[in-house]
């Protein structure tokens, strides 16, 4: 088995290596614009999970699984072409609401700070 390190480094170098095929190869309209945010490989190399995402949120998770779903053969033989493995993995494509959330919780930080920033200035103008 693998140790976690070099399942780190084969883990980011999937990553890279599909997010130039994304860029300069893969032309299917639905996963334009679709960025991976993670890969993870289990210890036995059998599954990559790879982890995506999109600018414009959850309503494009559908189109853009069934698009890399459909291409997922021809990716598959790409990567295995570029990272060299005995064997290579199984892709398992996944949406990833994590810069969804974090963009609601920034939202939420701000308006936490803009409530706060007011009363100061409220408790400001009262002790004057």
């Amino acid at each position: 088995m693998p140790s976690e390190v070099r399942l780190h480094r084969i883990s980011d170098r999937i990553k890279r290596e599909l997010s130039e095929m994304l860029i300069f190869e893969l032309s299917d309209p639905r996963i334009k614009g679709i960025f991976i945010t993670d890969v993870n490989i289990d210890r036995e190399l059998a599954f990559a999970n790879i982890y995506i995402s999109a600018i414009e949120g959850s309503e494009r998770a559908k189109e853009a699984l069934a698009g890399f779903n459909n291409a997922g053969g021809y990716i598959r033989r790409n990567l295995a072409k570029r990272v060299t493995l005995r064997s290579f993995p199984q892709l398992r494509f996944h949406w990833d609401p994590t810069p969804e959330k974090a963009d609601q919780i920034e939202g939420i930080l701000a308006e936490i700070r803009t409530a706060e920033e007011e009363r100061e200035e409220n408790n400001e103008k009262a002790e004057e």
